[in-house]
């Protein structure tokens, strides 16, 4: 067994798991429109195939749990299929998510997030199960911190749903996720009160996605690729890996 995957294991795998283990990842997607070329499972996918990798890197002392495959979508509400969680839902169920594990012994916990509309609500999850529930909780987006890799490739002054990044991670980690022949430039709304409110504005506000593209995506995911998603993937797991051996006191030659 390379990894610890939870919904693949026995409870009495999971026992003998338990004597090494000490975090549980925890992948958080959403189930919200891509645009054309993306099916609407992408968030929690992506979520799962990142913390499976994770969880290779860290074995045998992290377990990964199910997915929570649902997210915080209501700004994609008005395209058809999308499923929204309210806030106070997802921090529910990841209460009791790391109620249970808790029960079982483990003490630390990552979510492991892919959906942006979701990092708010993490902030305030991580904050206020920690001090609730006496465990470390922390979060990260699944590959925010490949800054090397998105700076490289990345051209869109505008990216970050459906676009050239997202579709090649989708490439590199499940390109079912891709309907190659849809795969389409973000069709942006040039006029509209989005731009006063988009990260890094003076303002900050909720906005819905269809004033500010009309088909789901932003970016241009015509200029994606596999490699370019492999780049960006195994950077982020690095710095993931990095800053968990650090957290857990683990040495990093015994990770490989």
């Amino acid at each position: 067994m390379k990894s610890y995957v939870l919904t693949s294991m026995t409870w009495e795998e999971v026992e003998a798991a338990l004597k090494t283990v000490e975090l549980a990842i925890i992948p958080i997607g959403a189930h919200e429109q891509h645009g054309p070329h993306m099916t609407e499972s992408c968030d929690a996918v992506l979520a799962e195939k990142m913390a499976e990798k994770l969880g290779e890197r860290l074995f045998p002392h992290a377990v990964v749990t199910p997915t929570v495959n649902m997210g915080v979508s209501a700004h994609h509400l008005n395209f058809p299929g999308t499923i929204s969680l309210q806030p106070a839902t997802l921090i529910a169920i990841l209460k009791d998510i790391v109620s249970s594990l808790k029960h079982h012994g483990i003490q630390k916990f990552l979510f492991l997030n892919s959906h942006g509309g979701n990092q708010s609500t993490l902030n305030v999850a991580s904050a206020m199960l920690t001090e609730e529930m006496d465990v470390e909780i922390y979060y990260a987006k699944t590959t925010a911190s490949a800054k090397k890799a998105i700076s490289g490739f990345i051209t869109s002054p505008l990216f970050g749903h459906s676009c050239e990044r997202e579709v090649s991670e989708a490439l590199y980690l499940a390109p079912h996720l891709v309907r190659p022949d849809k795969i389409t430039m973000g069709n942006i709304q040039e006029a509209g009160r989005w731009k006063q409110l988009r990260p890094g504005k003076a303002l900050q506000g909720f906005y819905r996605y269809e004033e500010m593209t009309s088909n789901g995506c932003i970016g241009d995911a015509t200029k994606a690729s596999r490699e370019i998603g492999q780049q960006i993937v195994e950077e982020a797991l690095d710095n993931l890996t990095k800053e968990l051996q650090q957290l857990l006191n683990l040495k990093a030659e015994s990770l490989y």
